[in-house]
């Protein structure tokens, strides 16, 4: 796939991101109505839905390591979401944004909710354990006791999550190679041509 304009690719985030705030929305408000009547049937269509979004992404994203790099955070973000090794929208919103930044503040916020009884202790730690992941996927460094906090309080979902997205890592990479061994081989081809059609030329008198 050729890659896009700066203005195609932007334009492309937008659809895909605003498509994703429609989704977490939508898993937004089931957790807090909960009705028992729709919530369950109502939550595995959106993941569905999510299944179907991600299918299309990584279609779109073959072969075009502008938007590789552009849309990665939001492929790693909704395989979470998938997964349910993430269960906030929020965090998965700010995931998929890239937003560190806005994800740092949110933590620093449940831990003020946490130390006023505004959030229960194991709310806290699923949503710290959120956090934190994403943190270490979008490549921001962690202190030693996040790691710790990390390590204590990992389950089974988010450790199957971690192995998934580092082989999603792994093929990135491997597709960088794979591309740039391709544009290698095409120039070192073209360089390969020119010099043979010039003593092709010399031969025939073409040029002195």
């Amino acid at each position: 796939m050729a890659s896009r304009g700066k203005s195609e690719t932007s334009k492309l985030k937008q659809n895909m991101e605003e498509q994703l705030d429609r989704l977490m929305q939508q898993l937004q408000d089931l957790e807090e109505c909960r009705c028992p009547y729709h919530f369950f049937e109502t939550k595995k269509e959106t993941l569905e839905q999510l299944e179907e979004f991600n299918d299309s992404l990584k279609k779109i994203m073959t072969g075009d390591m502008t938007l590789v790099d552009e849309l990665s955070g939001m492929q790693l973000a909704i395989q979470a979401a998938i997964s349910q090794a993430f269960k906030t929208p929020e965090v998965i919103r700010l995931f998929a944004k890239k937003q560190p930044g806005q994800l740092r503040t949110r933590l620093a916020e449940m831990d003020r909710d946490m130390m006023v009884g505004k959030m229960s202790r194991d709310v806290h730690t699923q949503q710290k354990m959120e956090i934190l992941t994403a943190l270490r996927k979008l490549g921001e460094k962690l202190t030693p006791e996040d790691d710790t906090f990390l390590a204590e309080n990992a389950t089974a979902t988010l450790s199957q999550f971690e192995k998934v997205t580092a082989n999603l890592g792994e093929q990135k990479h491997f597709m960088e190679i794979f591309i740039n061994s391709l544009f290698g081989l095409f120039n070192y081809q073209r360089s390969s041509c020119i010099s043979f059609l010039f003593f092709q030329g010399r031969k025939t008198k073409l040029w002195p």
